[in-house]
């Protein structure tokens, strides 16, 4: 077990008290091994300007072989070897957020050129396993070459794959690429990210796969709907920015937990071995402050999102 209260890291100190929404967040997972199996497990929220976690648990298992490292994309991921078995995971975090939607202190969205790109933002602009743009680049010359470089055509992109590919649950899956997504015109928001990112990088614009929690502020869910939630990031006027197709409309609250080129480097688990996941449970959902903690019984009683009403807990 790793138990970690902190929402300081190096270089890294927001304070708690500027937030103005607390969060639940976490996730279990269930592995049922047959023989022996290694799993990469990529489940915590990343530091971020805008969150702060205040306290969080992670349990890998019982007495399993672990050990953490952070990926070149700075993803903190644990490997956790799995003997023959019934093994559980879970994580269970309090974080704080802003209630500004994104991207509302988006203030300079010049693209930058190739040749004045930081070094470590240019494979961004690469095609990857997911993100084929080499395959899309006539589609989106034709389609969005019109439109002003930079912030417009991002928002241009993002409206064309909302309002053409349709989303549709349980149809995601793991071999498909952007390329593969546009022809087949549907596809769950790894899908939309996919594209969107994709399309993106044919203009040598530099595009993230993201993925984290997305919890429910100020939206009403009817389906009540919680998952881990892709969707993308453009580099602008040296700064990162919000892109997520599956909406396209600001949202509230995301909790960040990993970034890289496509879903190879955004998944939540990656396993090696004969290891099956039996049970997979994911929670984001806004809570009053100062009322639940790491490990107490989930209680989704004591939920306030999943409305149009905002509320805040700020203290003023």
């Amino acid at each position: 077990m790793i138990v970690a209260p902190l929402w300081a890291m190096p270089n890294f100190s927001p304070d708690p008290e500027s937030f103005d929404l607390t969060l639940r967040v976490g996730c279990s997972l269930i592995y049922e091994v047959a023989g022996s199996a290694t799993l990469l497990l990529n489940v915590k929220p990343l530091p971020d300007r805008r969150h702060v976690v205040l306290e969080e648990r992670l349990v890998l298992g019982s007495n399993l072989r672990t050990d953490e490292f952070s990926d070149s994309h700075g993803n903190r991921v644990y490997r956790v070897v799995l003997p023959r078995g019934r093994h559980e995971m879970r994580h269970d975090a309090i974080v704080r957020a802003h209630v500004h939607p994104d991207n509302h202190d988006l203030f300079n969205t010049a693209p930058i050129p190739p040749s004045d790109l930081p070094p470590s933002v240019l494979r961004y602009t690469l095609p990857s396993r997911y993100c084929d743009s080499d395959k899309l680049g006539q589609f989106a010359w034709d389609k969005f070459g019109q439109i002003e470089h930079g912030w417009p055509r991002v928002q241009a992109i993002s409206h064309w794959i909302h309002t053409n590919i349709e989303y549709r649950y349980f149809s995601g899956r793991p071999d498909l690429s952007a390329w593969d997504v546009l022809q087949r015109g549907y596809g769950v928001c790894r899908d939309f990210a996919h594209l969107a990112v994709a399309l993106n990088r044919t203009f040598n614009l530099p595009a993230r796969y993201v993925t984290g929690h997305l919890p429910d502020i100020g939206v009403p869910d009817p389906e009540n709907h919680m998952d881990f939630h892709a969707y993308g990031e453009v580099y602008l006027g040296g700064s990162w920015f919000t892109t997520d197709a599956r909406f396209h409309v600001p949202r509230i609250a995301r909790i960040k937990v990993s970034s890289g080129q496509d879903a190879v480097d955004g998944a939540f688990s990656t396993i090696y071995g004969a290891a099956n996941l039996a049970y997979f449970q994911v929670w984001a959902f806004q809570v009053a402050r100062d009322s639940v903690a790491v490990g107490d019984p989930l209680d989704f009683s004591k939920r306030l999102d999943n409305s149009v009403t905002i509320q805040t807990d700020r203290r003023r």
